[in-house]
């Protein structure tokens, strides 16, 4: 196969993921196209590429998911690779098409796997053939006399989970808990899958209690090889959305590990993957069993934690592979030697949820030993309301997981400082601090289980609290004189 070269990049994102790129592609002196929409011409991102375009204005169809306006910016500012990152049209087969239709190179699988992983009904039925296991379910379900008839023949007890075949990030995802919620909840999911997939596919699965998220990253090359970097850990989640992950997992022995990874390693394979991907599972706890949930055909928000421990640049090996360079490594060569973290610091009210917008006004990042942090923000920038309420990524190392969570505590804690917006925060300091995560026992219910109590462990912190520091150091000068120090 021949070897290709990369002449510039474009991004087709914001934020986060669109400066994770732009750092790999510098790292490797590849110049970088940024897109921007109207609101976000101040942003980050712009100001880190050597080229920007504007793509429009602030809604996203008319700009972060316009796909002509992307080729066009593409084909405009001379790049020729397009690097959709996570989010937006990085799972659009459509769009990945019409990027290879333009003589475009497109970092990511081919549009064929990206539509055959995108329907979640498709892609159980190549997980079954693959030998995988997957979760009880009934598919394409367009009447709930199906399900009560499913239930019934198989002898599934409530709850259960109606999902949207196609999508993902919690979208179109309703808990049932009994019959009488069955309607409502039907109606829903397939109101919110019309609307945010322009699908109204529906399959129901039966809900696994106490169940742990697990996911496995792999890598592979246009030369056959397909590797595993070992697993991540994602069960804290608020609405199905991930806000905490770890690797490895706190949950799995050495059997189950080597069990699952292999596994991920046989369906990618299957399915003739190319570049980064992850297959992520539930695992029940109560019977060690785990199932095939769905495979992301992109790069993941939390690949840094498996870039921590592994020593690796998933991106940096995406844009090889496109390059048509083969794996550099063999499965044997990856060795995982810590334990990293990550939380999601979203612009959000940390006792609601509610989206929180504005301008940073103040912003201190964290440094120090163990601490690695992806932003797309920085002091003064402008939160809009248009996007994802993700801005940045905070991620430590340590040699094992209490070393870990004990530089996260540091970093969270005394380290982290934004104003004008309110965040995450709170909450994340709260959780990692409670017994049931430092102990390593907790499940995907654990949030909604303990968020009073998470609440109540909150301290507050404003700039009252800088007000009354000085205010007592003025009254500690004022009763004791001047210092020798002074």
């Amino acid at each position: 196969m021949k070897k290709r070269t990369i002449k510039k990049v474009l991004i087709a994102n914001r934020g986060v993921p669109a400066v994770r790129i732009m750092h790999t592609c510098r790292d490797r002196k590849i110049p970088t196209t940024a897109v921007y929409s109207t609101p976000d011409r101040l942003a980050y991102h712009v100001f880190m590429a050597d080229t920007a375009v504007h793509i429009g204005e602030a809604p996203p169809a008319e700009s972060y998911l316009n796909m002509d306006k992307m080729i066009d910016a593409a084909l405009m500012s001379g790049s020729d690779v397009i690097h959709p990152g996570w989010g937006f049209l990085a799972e659009n087969e459509e769009f990945a098409q019409k990027v290879i239709d333009a003589g475009i190179v497109w970092v990511g699988p081919s549009p064929k796997v990206i539509r055959m992983m995108g329907d979640k009904i498709e892609a159980k039925l190549i997980a079954q053939k693959a030998n995988v296991p997957t979760i009880p379910g009934l598919n394409d379900v367009t009447d709930i006399s199906q399900i009560k008839k499913w239930m019934k023949t198989e002898k599934v007890a409530f709850p259960i989970m109606i999902k949207a075949s196609s999508g993902g990030g919690g979208k179109g995802m309703v808990k049932v808990e009994n019959e009488d919620q069955l309607q409502q909840a039907f109606a829903q999911a397939r109101s919110e899958a019309k609307k945010a997939f322009g699908d109204e596919k529906i399959l129901v699965e039966k809900y696994i209690e106490r169940g742990r998220h697990i996911e496995v990253q792999i890598v592979a090359d246009e030369h056959g090889n397909v590797v595993h970097l070992f697993e991540r850990e994602c069960t804290l989640q608020r609405r199905n959305q991930k806000i905490i992950e770890e690797a490895p997992s706190p949950t799995l022995d050495e059997d189950l590990r080597q069990e699952i990874c292999f596994t991920a390693v046989r369906l990618m394979r299957e399915i003739g993957y190319t570049t980064a991907g992850t297959v992520e599972f539930i695992f029940d706890s109560s019977t060690k069993k785990y199932y095939f949930l769905e495979v992301n055909t992109r790069l993941q928000v939390e690949h840094g934690v498996t870039e921590l421990i592994t020593g690796l640049d998933i991106v940096g090996i995406m844009l090889d592979v496109v390059m048509g360079k083969k794996l550099p490594f063999k499965q044997t060569d990856i060795r995982p030697n810590r334990w990293a973290l990550e939380v999601r610091l979203n612009a959000e009210d940390p006792k609601t949820f509610s989206p929180s917008f504005g301008t940073i006004t103040r912003l201190e990042i964290p440094h120090g030993p163990g601490v690695r942090i992806a932003t797309g923000v920085y002091e003064g920038a402008d939160i809009p309301p248009y996007y994802d309420s993700l801005f940045m990524l905070l991620m430590t190392a340590g040699a094992d997981r209490e070393d870990a969570v004990r530089t996260m505590d540091r970093a969270l804690s005394r380290n982290l400082r934004v104003e004008g917006i309110k965040t995450l925060a709170p909450l994340l300091l709260s959780i990692i601090r409670h017994p049931s995560f430092i102990s390593g026992e907790f499940s995907t219910r654990f949030i909604e289980e303990h968020m009073n109590e998470l609440i109540s462990m909150f301290k507050e912190k404003g700039s009252e609290d800088e007000a009354l520091k000085v205010a007592r150091y003025v009254a500690e000068i004022s009763a004791l004189g001047p210092q020798k120090w002074m």
